[in-house]
């Protein structure tokens, strides 16, 4: 199982990118796709998600592109992958009590709840300022170096 999927991955490449240029001018999608090795097809339907979910807003025209849509501190890493891949679940137990009868005398079920807290809690923690600055708590290495390997 995956967590981080490779069209997330490419999403916080894509907003690492649109961090590291600031309030500039807008970055196409095409000029984007080149930089992080992406391709432009795939490029533009990970930006349209973005887009959808106020990550990013888009200007039209010659000098159109992209731009993250708030400050870099103000977006985390559970944004992003809400946006790319949808919500973030441990089990489908932990979001409907309808799903399992056994869940009212359920051991299990409250640790799965617990986790969820501790894996969203997690990623809210990390803003795309985190990663492009390389200021995980953890580690001494950014999530550009990590994922460019």
């Amino acid at each position: 199982m995956q967590v981080i999927r490779q069209n997330t991955d490419y999403a916080l490449r894509a907003m690492i990118h649109l961090a590291e240029r600031g309030d500039e001018e807008p970055v196409s999608a095409r000029k984007l796709a080149q930089a992080e090795q992406i391709s432009p097809q795939f490029a533009s339907k990970i930006m349209q998600k973005l887009q959808s979910a106020h990550l990013v807003t888009s200007t039209m025209g010659p000098k159109g592109g992209f731009l993250l849509a708030r400050p870099a501190k103000q977006i985390n890493l559970l944004d992003v992958i809400q946006a790319v891949q949808g919500p973030v679940s441990v089990s489908d137990c932990v979001f409907s009590r309808d799903v399992c009868p056994r869940r009212p005398a359920c051991t299990i079920s409250p640790r799965l709840a617990a986790l969820q807290g501790m894996i969203e809690g997690f990623l809210k923690d990390i803003s795309v300022a985190d990663l492009v600055n390389g200021a995980d708590k953890d580690s001494q290495f950014s999530y550009r170096e990590i994922s460019h390997g």
